[in-house]
């Protein structure tokens, strides 16, 4: 649809001056003689005046009696929700769980819309080296029709509510979900539950998908970023099964058979390790209703009681370099182990990482960023972009920083980088982390800004923690952490650790791997 542009405006004081001619009106209609029309004229509005502050005053009180917190924030020259009241006023996330293990999780926004959706405890590291990117392929597989709809019925259903169908997978996940209206919802969750359970998976439609496949794993090759990390944790993890990729090799995707897709299903789609997550315009109870009707057949057991059991995944430490001058930038990342996503460090090593932040070079501000690395690297001109991140697993992670650079700046990156985890180490101060603190706790807010973003951490949360840590319980974690605490964590992960590196493009620059692995520790006196 068009963008409608606003009318341009003229500079012109005309407008104003014709807004003071008018209040000089309206003064001059008020200082004429008050016949005796105008003073009934005026003892209705009076009367009428009285009736609306009469009404107002009983809405008042009828909701200050319900004490909604966003509300109650309407006070004299308060017109706007403070951050306490909005932590408190964040609806109660409900969990039931079904006789078979599904467990059902939601939470009433109110809104008119809602986004209902299946998570699976299921991913590429619950694939083997044959089978490496059936999570994936299932996922394209999934809206190509059921049992009881083909796929063109299956899209006419989904288009006719106005909804919107998506899937993906990750690690250690795989999630199906519909964004449509609240009133919907019954639909949206029958059909869920016939793109997973009654999936028809025609060698036609696998045939034909194979393509799509190959086509999106040439896409990917095309976005340095993700294959910058997903060779980092090929060099982390090496030989275990989170090395592997999402998507897969390409080998796989022409051989991978239907029994091959139906024995992925079979294994590991068990109700158990299913969370049923809705966010919006939602009632519990209904949800669980929905439930029972359409997932209580999903089986529980295993065959031959072959439950799987995820390998440990050693972090290794070391580097993988693919060099090719002819790009004009060279992406890298460095990285060592992380918390997983149950550890008591999480919350301090995203503290950390909030310290280091991230910078892009159309990032305003140069060197008033209030990250110490963004500001040398505006003032240096050392990259065009970095971020921290901190990949968390169900029992391992990777702390890192991934950076965007030209050749000639390489090695001076790294070594502020790599300097920038010393300062986490040793010298972080009160300022640093109350900033950071408070940049934290603003993007974990803000990242929840629809029913889609807020169904998507419902699900991960009860899958990874069996529950979903509420906003008020994060921000308490994070008032916590304390300088020393930042201090004594980084050092248990960061310092004199040896990192995996990982680096495409122009990179002759790039430091050895010994040199990188001894800028890891000061020389203190």
């Amino acid at each position: 649809m068009a963008r409608r542009h606003p009318k341009k405006t003229s500079n012109s004081p005309e407008p104003r001056t014709r807004r003071h001619h008018q209040r000089k009106d309206n003064e001059a209609v008020a200082e004429k003689p008050k016949t005796a029309s105008s003073k009934r004229w005026l003892k209705a509005v009076e009367k009428m005046a009285a009736s609306v502050c009469r009404v107002g005053s009983t809405v008042g009180r009828a909701l200050t009696k319900a004490r909604s917190p966003i509300l109650l924030s309407l006070r004299r020259g308060q017109a706007t929700v403070t951050y306490a009241q909005s932590l408190l006023g964040a609806p109660e996330t409900c969990l039931t769980t079904l006789d078979n293990g599904l467990r059902i999780a939601s939470e009433e926004t109110g809104h008119g819309t809602c986004t209902v959706g299946l998570w699976i405890s299921c991913g590429s590291r619950y694939e083997t080296e044959k089978n490496n990117g059936a999570g994936f392929f299932l996922e394209h597989m999934a809206f190509k029709g059921t049992k009881k709809h083909p796929q063109m019925a299956l899209e006419h259903q989904v288009e006719s509510m106005g909804a919107h169908l998506s899937a993906y997978t990750s690690r250690e996940h795989t999630a199906y979900y519909m964004k449509t209206l609240a009133k919907d919802l019954p639909k949206a969750v029958a059909l869920l539950s016939e793109v997973l359970q009654s999936n028809v998976l025609s060698e036609a439609d696998i045939e034909q998908q194979r393509s799509v496949v190959l086509k999106e794993l040439e896409e990917v090759e095309g976005s340095l970023q993700d294959v910058c990390l997903d060779l980092l944790h090929a060099t982390a993890f090496q030989g275990t099964p989170l090395g592997h990729s999402v998507l897969g090799p390409s080998q796989n995707a022409r051989t991978l058979s239907r029994q091959d897709l139906v024995d992925f299903i079979s294994s590991h789609y068990k109700a158990p390790r299913m969370v049923l997550a809705a966010a919006g315009g939602v009632t519990h109870e209904e949800l669980v209703g929905l439930a029972k009707q359409h997932f209580s057949g999903v089986s529980f057991e295993y065959e031959d009681d072959a439950v799987p059991v995820l390998s440990p995944c050693r972090f290794s430490g070391s580097e993988i370099r693919m060099r090719d001058d002819d790009m004009p930038l060279a992406h890298i990342a460095i990285a060592v182990e992380g918390a997983s996503a149950a550890s008591p460090d999480i919350v301090p090593l995203m503290v950390a990482n909030s310290i280091i932040g991230s910078y892009d070079i159309t990032f305003g501000g140069g060197k008033h960023l209030s990250s110490r690395l963004a500001r040398l690297a505006s003032e240096e001109s050392l990259c065009h972009s970095f971020q921290a991140f901190h990949s968390s697993y169900s029992d391992t992670g990777l702390l890192g920083i991934y950076f965007v650079t030209d050749k000639h700046h390489i090695d001076d990156m790294m070594h502020w980088s790599q300097n920038a985890w010393m300062n986490l180490c040793t010298t972080v101060t009160e300022s640093d982390i109350a900033r950071a603190k408070n940049a934290l706790k603003a993007s974990l807010v803000g990242q929840l800004n629809g029913t889609t973003p807020i169904c998507d951490d419902i699900g991960r949360h009860v899958l990874n923690y069996g529950r979903r840590i509420p906003l008020a319980e994060w921000d308490a974690r994070i008032n916590a952490v304390t300088p020393k605490m930042v201090r004594d964590i980084c050092s248990k992960y960061i310092y004199d650790k040896c990192p995996a590196v990982s680096a495409v493009g122009p990179i002759e620059q790039l430091p050895d791997y010994n040199r990188m692995r001894s800028a890891m520790y000061w020389l203190r006196f």
